[in-house]
């Protein structure tokens, strides 16, 4: 690449800047990429609490659902579970972590009283509103679950982004700048050196065409032989 750049000081003063941007860009998507690091571990322990709950949820309804099946027949469960009329709602809102927008997601309806549920209390059991108190549970850890796996997902994308960025500038960019400015400078010292070879030449050949001239005078001015 160095040999398509023209070696004059305003191509140095050009390049001289934009080694300052991008070294500056650098420092700065550097800062950035370790910042959602840090964020992205922050989240991923989240995550991690938040799928051993949703496990234990999971874990904890099916034991509940088997035994309302069983103590209470199939039809007795699905006849509750069909009962429902007022469906959980679900509403998601931007949420900016260091430039990315990641989702926050809200829920609302799904944990519910027992008059709520739109089976009759008297026609039920007990197991049956355990195992639906589970379900609830077990939505909410499912929600929470989608806004944490979808914010680790959007955050690994841009730190993947910044790194390649960061990497483009201190990879390529940066010693292409550095490359350019090492050979510009080169030249422009040659350049210098040959100047001032050419200026020294001058100067002699000036000398001495005035050290000839003088003893051309001097022997003009000199007396004659008799």
């Amino acid at each position: 690449m160095a040999k398509d750049v023209k070696p004059t000081r305003k191509e140095l003063m050009q390049i001289e800047d934009r080694i300052d941007l991008s070294e500056r860009g650098h420092g700065t998507l550097e800062k950035k990429r370790d910042g959602l690091i840090m964020e992205f571990m922050d989240i991923l322990d989240r995550a991690q609490d938040v799928r051993s709950d949703l496990q234990d949820d999971y874990e904890r309804a099916q034991r509940r659902i088997n035994m309302a099946r069983a103590m209470e027949g199939d039809v007795a469960v699905r006849g509750a579970a069909a009962a429902l009329e007022d469906h959980p709602e679900i509403t998601t809102e931007a949420k900016n972590i260091m430039g990315v927008v990641v989702p926050q997601i809200e829920s609302s309806r799904v944990s519910k009283s027992l008059d709520q549920r739109g089976y009759g209390v008297l026609g039920t059991s007990a197991r049956i509103d355990e195992a639906a108190e589970a379900y609830e549970d077990l939505l909410e850890s499912i929600i929470l679950a989608a806004e944490v796996e979808t914010a680790m997902k959007k955050m690994l994308e841009e730190i993947e982004t910044t790194k390649r960025r960061v990497n483009a500038l201190e990879f390529k960019l940066l010693p292409e700048l550095y490359e350019n400015q090492a050979y510009i400078e080169q030249k422009l010292e040659e350049q210098e050196r040959e100047e001032i070879f050419r200026l020294k030449k001058i100067k002699e050949k000036k000398e001495q065409e005035e050290r000839e001239e003088r003893a051309e005078h001097e022997r003009a001015a000199a007396p004659g032989d008799d």
